[in-house]
């Protein structure tokens, strides 16, 4: 990453953008043209009216990027919003994200919620939080714990998809977390606590709480009692 000035905004104003090293933000800034940078810190609110690319990003209050952003690690424990393309390559999110186009990378973690207008692309997905997704969730490996409220994407693809509900010791936890998706598939897929119109793979195992309209697959098919699957098809 190029190597530049530091930038530190205490206050309020507008900066402009370029090549910098460091950006640590703990007023509130906007930086008006496309930025570069190694680590980019926000501790208050923060405002990208175009795009950003940096090696490190941690967000503890609010962030908002109006183009695309690009990362090779991101941290979020505040909110941050984009209004493009992110190609976040690490993301650990706890608290929330909103994109409004694709998200991309290689590892995502998400215990917080990521809201995604578009497409998600991964190589390995967990989350233990919520997502809401408007696309295709893909991803080598996806590894889903419901917790609490409803989670969904259009469509869900994979390697490996588990989907397990996380029971909750909390006396207030007594809802558990659903997923709702039209289509799954994968090779090998474990469902509980969730709703699809298809389910196709090559081994398929419906756990509790499931409704499922279709199930195709290849070489097993194993179910709970207490879930329902309207039509099976062995491929």
């Amino acid at each position: 990453m190029t190597k530049g000035q530091n930038l530190t905004i205490n206050g309020s104003g507008s900066y402009p953008g370029g090549q910098y090293d460091k950006i640590s933000i703990r007023g509130d800034g906007t930086i008006a043209n496309d930025v570069e940078c190694s680590v980019i810190h926000v501790y208050g609110t923060s405002e990208a009216l175009e795009n950003v690319k940096a090696g490190s990003i941690k967000v503890f209050g609010e962030a908002e990027v109006k183009g695309n952003i690009q990362a090779e690690e991101m941290l979020i424990m505040g909110t941050m919003e984009v209004g493009g393309h992110a190609a976040l390559k690490r993301i650990k999110i706890l608290g929330t994200l909103e994109v409004g186009e694709r998200l991309t990378g290689e590892e995502a973690n998400i215990k917080g919620s990521i809201s995604v207008k578009g497409d998600v692309e991964y190589e390995t997905f967990e989350s233990t939080g919520g997502f809401e997704i408007n696309g295709l969730l893909n991803a080598d490996k996806i590894i889903v714990s419901l917790r609490f409220g409803q989670s969904s994407a259009e469509e869900i693809g994979g390697g490996v998809i588990k989907v397990k509900k996380k029971n909750s010791f909390l006396p207030f936890g007594k809802d558990t977390g659903t997923l709702t998706a039209k289509v799954i598939e994968g090779d090998d897929i474990y469902l509980e606590n969730t709703k699809a119109d298809i389910v196709r793979g090559k081994r398929v195992k419906i756990g509790t709480g499931c409704q499922i309209g279709s199930v195709e697959y290849t070489t097993e098919l194993s179910q709970e009692q207490s879930s329902t699957i309207k039509t099976k098809i062995k491929l």
